[in-house]
């Protein structure tokens, strides 16, 4: 990476940094106001909400000491620096929608056998509020947050946020004309059934780069056929493609050549290099040069245990 680079990753996260801390201070006063409301006007749609933005302020909260955890250089116990703080994050965050998803379906249920009353003007009133705060501390964090899961994830719990105060609004004004206040528990598990969506889908993500799976998006048999498609190149085996964070991925692997010089060997390398980098996003690779006469290996190496004998 380049010094250049590393200025303009720090630059930004710095100012995502900034946004980050500005949407976690709005979201944690307005989840007071929110519990104080919902309670007085008897709106458990509201109080969902209030739990929801709470867990916003965790994630937003993590989600900030993640990204600052990140800029942080590798070292000599940890190599590869601390790029998947953000991932732990995500994680986290998710795991915790996932658990208040489940809370409220506890709660909606509940109040769908004895519906309580609800007080649809703080609900509508509140509800209106809650909406305009959430739209804009969502956009706030919005950038960036395409490419990088640890920002997707603070996102999805704010957007969530918007929908659920939509909801809460539109269960305010029904039940205003109709009375009928089960709407109220029934927007509350469309709520909950919505966050649990989005949980498990960062829950799927961060899972998938923490057993150092294959990028989805990568069609190994294709990209090992481009690979043996350069000139020089006679086979490829021991091959490992894996993901740091959702940006930046690693490939290794064993590549057969004849019995070249040093130089030839490198310009070979070089254009795998660039083959890699250009039409599959993996910036960092190890490419271990063998020449024809070795005895080569299987595509993907297969690591077993390794028993000492005394």
């Amino acid at each position: 990476m380049t010094t250049h680079t590393h200025s303009h990753f720090e630059n930004l996260s710095q100012k995502t940094s900034w946004r980050l801390g500005l949407s976690l201070g709005l979201t944690l006063a307005f989840v007071v106001v929110e519990i104080i409301a919902g309670l007085l006007g008897n709106s458990l749609a509201l109080l969902t909400d209030a739990a929801h933005n709470f867990t916003d302020v965790l994630a937003l909260g993590l989600s900030w000491y993640a990204m600052r955890k990140a800029l942080q250089p590798a070292n000599a116990r940890k190599t590869f620096g601390y790029h998947r703080a953000g991932i732990l994050a995500a994680m986290v965050n998710s795991a915790t929608l996932a658990l208040i998803s489940l809370g409220i379906f506890y709660e909606a249920w509940h109040r769908f056998i004895n519906p309580p009353q609800v007080h649809s003007g703080i609900l509508i009133g509140v509800g209106l509020v809650a909406f305009v705060i959430n739209a804009i501390t969502a956009w706030l964090i919005k950038e960036g947050s395409e490419h990088d899961l640890n920002l997707r994830s603070a996102f999805i719990h704010l957007m969530g946020d918007v929908l659920s105060t939509l909801g809460a609004v539109l269960a305010g004004v029904a039940i205003f004309f109709t009375r009928w206040n089960w709407l109220d528990p029934l927007v509350s598990v469309l709520i909950g059934l919505l966050i649990l969506w989005n949980a498990w889908g960062i829950l799927r993500e961060t899972i998938h780069i923490l057993l150092e799976s294959t990028p989805g998006d990568i069609d190994i048999k294709k990209m090992v056929n481009e690979m043996n498609a350069v000139p020089g190149v006679k086979g490829i085996h021991d091959l490992h493609v894996w993901s740091i964070d959702q940006q930046k991925r690693i490939l290794s692997a064993h590549v057969v050549t004849d019995d070249v010089s040093i130089s030839c060997g490198a310009v070979i390398q070089g254009e795998l290099n660039e083959l890699l980098t250009h039409r599959y996003g993996i910036a960092h690779t190890t490419l271990q040069l063998e020449c024809a006469c070795c005895n080569g290996g299987e595509l993907f190496c297969q690591i077993e245990e390794q028993h000492t004998h005394a």
